[in-house]
């Protein structure tokens, strides 16, 4: 038994949080500053997570580790309690305690039953952390299914529209996932007898499968690629984005999807190496369908959060693009894994402070009609100064984390395919040209009568805004801080 404490601490602290508020607190406002300071000191925690992986010495692998063995001992099916991280994963971690805590500072007006509502955050937080941390396959398993339930029911009573189709749509793409990694970890269990995520890649190298492992790793691929969403897999995800509440929106877009980035790269990549360099051709080609398409059809939207959901789509597809990477020499697989981590951190920033700001708008106005929309600067100048930001950012504007991320991916990806990754990059400018119409419809252009009365956004709302602008900004003007740390984490990975 090792226990470190800090990881398990980070992973239930929400946890607990959600207990007390369900089973203690009754007053909204009670719960709403209790929740306010579990994710704040949650943030704390995987600040310090970040923090204490960069500053320990070890020369192990995964480091910050809890591990129980005889947490399931049954001989036949053995599963350890057994969290740690690595350069991949702490800054995926800060990313989750970062974008929850902007979560439940955005959810002030939230009046209909309060309690529930951030026990799912709460909930939710210690689903996506526990995925991020888990070294068991068994226990990453759990993690992942428990983060379906809190998100289906955010959808499915805060939401807005055809918030029941929505959340039955999202519940169903995302059993099926549930149900395709489940299939792959017990077949990789009956070969491997084991669950423990830092041994399997070594114990694969020794084995045949019971069936091909081409077979297993689209098994995982797949299921992967309906969470990321990876075209023509990714119908739910615009839905689920339009009809949630601005929390899970932030929620959704900027952690929930990056499960299946961190699967993708942790799993297929981690245990699959060879399949990853013999499909490169197939990746590569989704991946530029889904930038592509993905900015084609952005451009016809006329509902904001509509606009930023199919956004998502294509900037997943850079995600993609530096995954297909793998196949190059050395140097490529790290550069392009490195910008496709990158991507990951920085797309959660970006769209999550898109959809924070959008969701204020709305609450304002009370309509996301692009056409209905206009020169809404007079009123809000804080807001519109917020958006500008953010959408120079999602459009990767040199001095923003998007364009430190994408360069990246290019830089890793052209060598290996050069077509594909110049199509690609005609994306960006897709990209540059519904962001800054999405800007130029909604903030600027004439005064309209019906907006005359309303306020900009609050000093205590632009508190989660600043933060988020402050980090774009942070990794976009010094990103060897984040990036030498996913370096470590690749590196450690795939090996020298």
């Amino acid at each position: 038994m090792v226990f470190n404490g800090l990881i398990s601490t980070t992973v239930f602290l929400p946890l607990v949080g959600s207990l007390i508020i369900a089973v203690l607190l009754k007053k909204n406002s009670h719960i709403f500053f209790f929740a306010r300071l579990v994710t704040l000191l949650n943030l704390i925690l995987s600040g310090w997570v970040l923090f204490a992986y960069k500053m320990s010495e070890s020369s192990e692998k995964f480091k910050l580790i809890d591990r129980y063995e005889n947490w399931i001992p049954f001989e036949f099916f053995k599963v350890e309690y057994y969290l740690g991280v690595d350069g991949f994963s702490a800054p995926l971690i800060l990313l989750t305690g970062l974008l929850t805590a902007v979560a439940v500072f955005s959810s002030k007006n939230i009046t209909y039953k309060v309690k529930q509502y951030f026990v799912c955050l709460l909930l939710l937080e210690t689903a996506v952390m526990g995925v991020f941390s888990s070294l068991d396959l068994f226990l990453f398993f759990i993690f992942w299914e428990l983060e379906l339930i809190p998100m289906f029911f955010l959808i499915m009573v805060w939401g807005s529209g055809r918030k029941n189709y929505s959340a039955m749509k999202f519940l169903i793409f995302t059993l099926i996932s549930g149900a395709l990694i489940l299939f792959g970890i017990l077949i990789l269990f009956a070969t491997t007898k084991s669950f423990d995520m830092t041994m399997i890649p070594l114990l694969l190298q020794n084995k045949t499968l019971l069936i091909p492992m081409s077979f297993v790793f689209f098994i995982f691929f797949i299921a992967f690629a309906i969470k990321l969403p990876v075209w023509p897999l990714h119908t739910w995800l615009p839905d689920a984005h339009t009809d949630a509440p601005t929390a899970g929106s932030v929620m959704l877009a900027g952690v929930l999807i990056k499960m299946a980035g961190y699967g993708l790269i942790r799993i297929c990549i981690g245990f699959f190496p060879e399949s990853v360099s013999e499909y490169s051709l197939f990746i590569v080609i989704l991946a530029v369908i889904n930038v592509i398409y993905g900015a084609v059809i952005t451009m016809r939207q006329t509902d904001m959060k509509r606009l930023i959901a199919f956004s998502s789509i294509s900037h997943m597809g850079f995600v993609l693009l530096g995954i297909a990477a793998f196949s190059g020499s050395y140097e490529d697989k790290i550069t392009g894994l490195v910008g496709a981590s990158l991507q990951m951190f920085t797309h959660g920033t970006i769209t999550g402070l898109l959809f924070l700001i959008i969701g204020y708008i709305y609450e304002k106005t009370h309509t996301r009609y692009i056409p209905h929309m206009g020169g809404l600067v007079h009123q809000m100048p804080r807001l519109s100064i917020s958006l500008t930001i953010a959408g120079v950012a999602a459009l990767g504007l040199p001095g923003t984390s998007g364009f430190i991320s994408e360069i990246i991916i290019f830089i890793g990806a052209f060598p290996v395919f050069n077509f594909f990754t110049a199509i690609g990059v005609f994306g960006v400018v897709l990209t540059s040209g519904y962001i800054l119409w999405m800007i130029q419809r909604i903030m600027y252009g004439p005064q309209l009568e019906r907006f005359k009365n309303i306020s900009d956004a609050s000093i205590y709302e632009m508190i989660p805004v600043v933060i988020l602008i402050i980090s774009i900004l942070f990794v976009g003007l010094y990103p060897s801080f984040i990036t030498e740390i996913f370096k470590n984490g690749i590196i450690s990975m795939i090996g020298k």
